[in-house]
């Protein structure tokens, strides 16, 4: 059972400053961080600073930050005309997950639709790892490209490019990751990254998907194409804009909810063959329009799992793909990785929890392969967030990899984190025993060389979490963004919710709180009675697949539920209703 959390109340102050907005809305908004007048009218508008901004196409429907407001942009764009003129051979060098495959494709369909002779690399999860790597740039200098633009990597890859260079190929890096502390760490070459605190540009939490669009709307804004040409171009990448920023699980407000709003729409119009196949072959409900969740949950993670137990580049050619055939082939082989992914990241989950005293919990789970194990190293982050969540710990999860030519074993580990420690911060205590390591507070992945120091690590990282969490009540958390009142439930209010979206980081879809509900009536559903539907307070409330877990109510019980307020149409009818989160019975 979690703790229920409900978010501090706004204060009167507050609602006197906003007496425009409802209670609930101004409260969800605070919530998000918005407090200023303008923050507040720019989420809810969508629209952005027009002193900013400039209108790509024929009509105003697309309108983005200037992308010229980025430092190195105009020569960048210049470096890449220079290299179409020239006849030379571009290649768009991205990254293997749905982020780096998304921004790789629609990078390259537009340098191909402006006459560039091009190709896209996409480097191996495991033999290659992730970013610039030497060994791809001499295949790249081999095959004679003379420009790499790189999509969602590279900020970090200072050594590799002064060797593309001095291969004598032109480097454009195009990346959303943190820069390195120091200047004189950055690779010395066109720098386009919202990251960077040099550029004017105004939001810095684009994924690499949308760097990438933001260069393409730099090379229209420059090119000779008509306007109704500039417009199309726009559509057909503003699809695949939603798709990676979703699935890369970056801030949804700014202008990524602007572009997640935009490539939804046209993501709803279906043009795009490779997705349409695997949304049929994730039996996604088409008589519904798709909404983010459903690219966070069932596009996104199929995407992923082209490179999880495979190449990225089974999910790179679905999405490029015009032939029916082979769209229909690439799609169930991503269902069918995605199906064997979710297979293996159970099993390894078992082997793991049989390494865990569940009465005894140590500060850390660290989950360490066995010799005669062999753990799947594209899905051990999956697995430790699988663990972290329910044992509410921070969890690593390590894998073995082969003996080096000098019988040294190394380990690759995974880490999740509860918000309690900076896993980050605990991992760079021992980075003196470390290979590589990297991440952020919530999130990591180190190497570790010898079983030797492999030891001395996990001491080391159970001596820190124990420091760091002493006398804290680990207990898994559900945060509430607030309490309604019974009588203040209403179409109106759900209508109001429901224009908050697309829902994501930072804004993820509001869950409320309610106290002491009547449950008036009580049905099961679906083939097994396996989901099942309360009454309360004359509200239906919905619980997918939780027929067993709330059986034990029965009608006349007054409860306490936590939910999402969504909005129930059906035969031309509008009503407000419940997805439950969390019930039981009144405290």
């Amino acid at each position: 059972m979690k703790e229920w959390c409900v978010l501090p109340e706004i204060t009167e102050d507050f609602i006197s400053e906003h007496n425009n907005i409802s209670r609930v809305l101004l409260q969800l908004l605070f919530n998000r961080g918005l407090k200023k007048d303008e923050e507040i009218k720019l989420f809810l508008s969508g629209e952005l600073d027009k002193d900013l901004t400039v209108n790509i196409g024929e009509s105003n429907i697309y309108s983005f930050y200037n992308p010229f407001l980025f430092k190195d942009m105009e020569e960048a764009v210049k470096l890449i005309i220079s290299h179409i003129k020239n006849g030379n051979k571009i290649v768009v060098y991205g990254d293997y997950d749905a982020d780096g495959v998304t921004a790789s494709v629609i990078l390259l369909e537009t340098l191909k639709i402006l006459q560039a002779q091009t190709e896209a690399y996409l480097p191996d999860r495991v033999s290659e790892g992730y970013g610039l790597n030497k060994s791809a740039i001499d295949q790249i200098a081999e095959q004679d490209f003379r420009l790499i633009i790189t999509v969602d990597n590279g900020t970090r890859n200072k050594e590799e490019v002064a060797y593309a260079k001095s291969l004598g190929i032109d480097v454009i890096i195009t990346d959303h990751h943190i820069l390195p502390e120091s200047e004189e760490d950055l690779p010395d070459c066109l720098l386009i990254n919202p990251s960077d605190a040099r550029n004017n540009y105004p939001f810095s939490y684009l994924a690499g998907v949308g760097v990438s669009f933001k260069l393409i709307c730099a090379l229209l804004l420059k090119s000779s194409l008509s306007e109704k040409q500039k417009q199309l171009i726009v559509e057909k990448s503003l699809d695949l804009v939603a798709v990676g920023t979703i699935a890369d699980m970056v801030s949804l407000q700014g202008e990524n909810r602007l572009l997640v709003k935009k490539g939804l729409e046209i993501l709803n119009q279906k043009k795009r063959l490779g997705l349409n196949e695997l949304i049929k072959s994730a039996k996604i409900n088409l008589t519904k329009k798709l909404e983010a969740w459903n690219v966070g949950w069932q596009i996104g993670p199929r995407l992923n799992a082209a490179s999880r137990l495979s190449h990225a580049n089974t999910a790179f050619a679905l999405l490029v793909t015009t032939s029916q055939g082979e769209a229909e082939k690439l799609a169930e082989e991503l269902n069918q990785r995605n199906i064997t992914r979710q297979e293996i990241t159970k099993e390894i989950s078992l082997q793991v929890e049989e390494q865990i005293e569940a009465d005894n919990l140590p500060k850390i789970i660290i989950g360490v392969c066995g010799e005669k194990q062999e753990w799947n190293e594209g899905v051990i982050g999956l697995v430790a967030g699988r663990i972290a969540e329910k044992y509410y710990r921070p969890t690593l999860v390590i894998t073995r990899l082969a003996e080096d030519e000098d019988n040294i074993i190394s380990f690759k580990a995974s880490g999740r984190s509860i918000p309690e420690l900076n896993l980050i911060k605990a991992i760079e205590e021992c980075s003196d025993i470390l290979y590589k390591y990297g991440g952020h507070p919530m999130a990591c992945g180190l190497s570790v060389q010898g079983e030797d120091r492999l030891e001395e690590f996990k001491k080391r990282i159970e001596i820190i979490a124990e420091r760091e969490l002493v006398g804290l009540k680990l207990l898994p958390k559900l945060e509430i963004e607030a309490e309604l009142q019974a009588s203040e439930i209403n179409l109106e209010i759900a209508e109001q919710i429901s224009a908050l979206a697309p829902f994501g980081q930072y804004n993820n879809q509001p869950n409320f709180v309610s106290y002491g509900l009547i449950v008036e009536d009580i049905l099961m559903m679906g083939i097994d009675s396996q989901h099942i539907k309360l009454r309360l307070n004359g509200i239906w409330a919905l619980a997918f697949g939780g027929a067993e877990k709330y059986q034990r109510f029965k009608i006349g019980d007054k409860v306490d539920i936590v939910y999402y307020l969504e909005i129930n149409e059906f035969n031309g009818r509008k009503d407000p209703q419940f997805k439950i989160i969390d019930l039981k019975l009144k405290s």
